[in-house]
């Protein structure tokens, strides 16, 4: 879909630099973009590549600073929130197709299940008894959603979703490929000669509204009650969340990370990647958990963490300066006992001569 430029500032409420009547048919990097391309610029060290560009017209944070900005050929769009205005911005230009309604005819619904008439099963996907599939919905081919299940206004199931029984997920959520929701909980007890028990899992996933899930991460089901993803979460691919854990709302896991059983994430966590959240603790409201690091602790409101131990980031930073310079540090302490011994060596030498003397003398009396 083509757009005037100005029409296009018009909606980010960005500043325009430049032609207003300049046609944008889509966006494209640096490197690709042509004349009827916007493409964006928010780092400083792309400015040779903005300068270079064929693009018609480039997106910029209004803080960039004039040296940046300086030889760009392009006109401009200049947003006080550069990466909110890209997404509306590329919504306006690559709408989301409207859903076709309809059940594939080799799909399988039960008799007992309620799909809406505005919503679209597709090939091979299967909806068992008792479940709700709301208007606007998709389930993708071959997914698969279970007994009891309630599937809102709007949400997305990509191929191969798997749905166990019970699960409630809101409206307009998205889940991506490959993703599990309501698999059983990882709990055991031990039994004789050290063998696991089951412990079976009874409880439900409930995903809330606007919730976007990636591909193959996996949301368990609570032992007795309930595993809940809040409002508006962002859930990147290759995610855990355990049993009992409850995520808030307007957070974002990024891949790899992991939350434990019974663990409680306020809300605006972030979690970067292949962070790890012990079981059992609560993470505050605002907290950002650096990538790579494990929380074995409670974490209060609003804090930064990184680590392993995780800890505040002005501890973990000056610990890692500190081991930067335990080389050095344990040079000079060998150069320390080097010198201590040869200290020790050089006063040992200068006593046995005066001990000498000294029974001398005692041998004259």
């Amino acid at each position: 879909m083509t757009h005037r430029l100005a029409d296009l500032a018009a909606m980010v409420g960005a500043d325009l630099v430049g032609d207003p009547d300049r046609l944008i048919d889509g966006v494209a990097t640096l490197e690709a973009a042509g004349d009827r391309d916007l493409s964006f610029l928010t780092n400083p060290k792309y400015r040779e590549r903005a300068r270079s560009s064929g693009a018609g017209a480039l997106l910029v944070p209004k803080d960039l600073s004039p040296d940046t900005l300086h030889g760009l050929r392009a006109d401009l769009l200049l947003c006080e929130d550069a990466y909110r205005a890209l997404a509306d911005l590329m919504t306006a230009l690559f709408p989301a197709a409207e859903v076709e309604p309809g059940v594939h005819e080799t799909a399988y619904v039960d008799a007992a299940a309620s799909v809406h008439a505005a919503a679209r099963i597709d090939a091979f996907a299967v909806v068992g008894a008792g479940s709700t599939v709301a208007a606007g919905a998709v389930v993708g081919a071959h997914s698969v959603i279970g007994r009891g299940c309630r599937i809102g206004e709007g949400t997305v199931l990509h191929p191969h979703v798997v749905v166990y029984d019970g699960s409630r997920i809101g409206d307009r959520v998205i889940v991506h490929s490959g993703v599990v929701l309501g698999a059983d909980g990882f709990g055991f007890a031990e039994g004789a000669a050290a063998s696991q028990v089951k412990l079976p899992q009874v409880g439900v996933v409930v995903i809330e509204d606007d919730v976007e899930i990636g591909a193959n991460s996996a949301v368990d089901r609570a032992t007795f009650d309930t595993t809940r993803v809040g409002s508006g979460t962002k859930i990147d691919n290759l995610v855990q969340v355990g049993h009992n854990a409850e995520i808030g709302s307007g957070c974002i896991l990024c891949g790899q990370a992991g939350v434990s059983g019974s663990s409680r994430i306020g809300d605006r966590v972030l979690l970067a990647g292949q962070a790890g959240v012990a079981g059992h603790f609560e993470i505050g409201d605002g907290v950002q958990v650096a990538a790579k690091s494990a929380v074995f602790q409670e974490v209060p409101p609003g804090q930064r963490v990184a680590g392993i131990p995780a800890m505040p980031i002005a501890a973990w930073r000056r610990r890692n300066a500190l081991q930067s310079r335990l080389p050095a540090m344990r040079a000079a302490v060998r150069g320390l006992e080097r010198r201590v011994q040869e200290l020790e060596a050089a006063a040992h030498s200068e006593a046995a001569p005066r001990a000498d003397r000294d029974t001398d003398t005692g041998d004259e009396k």
